[in-house]
C-alpha cells in the first residue's frame, strides 16, 4: 500500500485540486491532505480559515465519492524555518512514500530531503489567485469550483470575505472584521457529511 500527501492552501479547493485527488488515488491507496499555512485567515492571499477550508474540502470529497477511508485532512502550519519545514510536516502527518505539489519551493525543499515529489498540473488554467481576483474584478468565478464547494462558499458569503480581505497582509480575526448580518456561519463537524450532490449549480 501506498499513500502520498497532497500539500497546498486551497484558497479556495477549485476543480483542478479535486482532479489532483482524483488522480493521486489511482496511483495510490490513500491520500493525506495537508492544508498549508493553516493557521492564516483572514489575509488577502488566506481569506479561509483552517475549519472553512477543511469543511469545504470534505465537502467537495464526500460529493465525488471518494470513501472517507481513502483520504485525511490535516492541518501544516508555516514555521518560517526552510530547514525545519520537512521536519515538521514529518512529525504532523502519518508516514507517506510520495509527495504532490504545485508549489516549487515546496517541491524543492521535500527533494532537498531525498523524498519523491511530483507536480500537481495546471488543469484548464485554473488557479486559486485567479479565482479571488475574477471576485475582485466581479467576473464569473463559480465555473471553476466543485459544485458542492460553490454551495459551501455562498453560505458563508465568501464573495464579501474576498472583497473586504483585499489588500489586507496581516492576519485577521473575521470575527472581528464581520460584526454584521453577514457574518459566516457556525458549521458542525457533521454537517460535512451531508450530501449535496443533486442540488442544481450555482451561477
Amino acid at each position: 500500500m501506498t499513500q502520498a500527501i497532497f500539500i497546498g492552501r486551497f484558497q479556495p479547493f477549485h476543480k483542478g485540486h479535486l482532479k489532483a485527488v482524483t488522480d493521486i488515488l489511482k496511483e495510490h491507496n490513500t491520500i493525506i491532505i495537508c492544508i498549508g499555512s493553516s493557521q492564516e485567515t483572514g489575509t488577502e492571499q488566506n481569506p479561509l480559515s483552517y475549519k472553512q477550508r477543511k469543511e469545504m474540502i470534505t465537502y467537495a470529497i464526500n460529493d465525488a465519492n471518494i470513501p472517507k477511508k481513502r483520504y485525511k485532512i490535516i492541518a501544516i502550519t508555516d514555521i518560517n524555518n526552510d530547514d525545519l519545514w520537512v521536519g515538521h510536516v514529518e512529525k504532523h502527518t502519518p508516514k507517506f512514500d510520495i509527495v504532490y505539489t504545485g508549489n516549487p519551493h515546496v517541491k524543492k525543499l521535500f527533494k532537498r530531503s531525498a523524498y519523491k515529489v511530483k507536480d500537481i498540473s495546471i488543469y484548464k488554467d485554473i488557479n486559486s489567485s485567479t479565482i479571488r481576483k475574477r471576485i475582485i474584478q466581479d467576473m464569473e468565478w463559480k465555473k471553476y469550483i466543485p459544485n458542492a464547494v460553490a454551495y459551501y462558499l455562498d453560505d458563508i458569503d465568501f464573495e464579501k470575505l474576498i472583497k473586504i480581505t483585499k489588500n489586507n497582509k496581516k492576519p485577521t480575526d473575521i470575527e472581528t472584521i464581520w460584526k454584521h448580518k453577514h457574518a459566516p456561519k457556525k458549521y458542525k463537524e457533521t454537517d460535512v457529511n451531508i450530501s449535496i450532490k443533486n442540488l442544481k449549480p450555482r451561477q
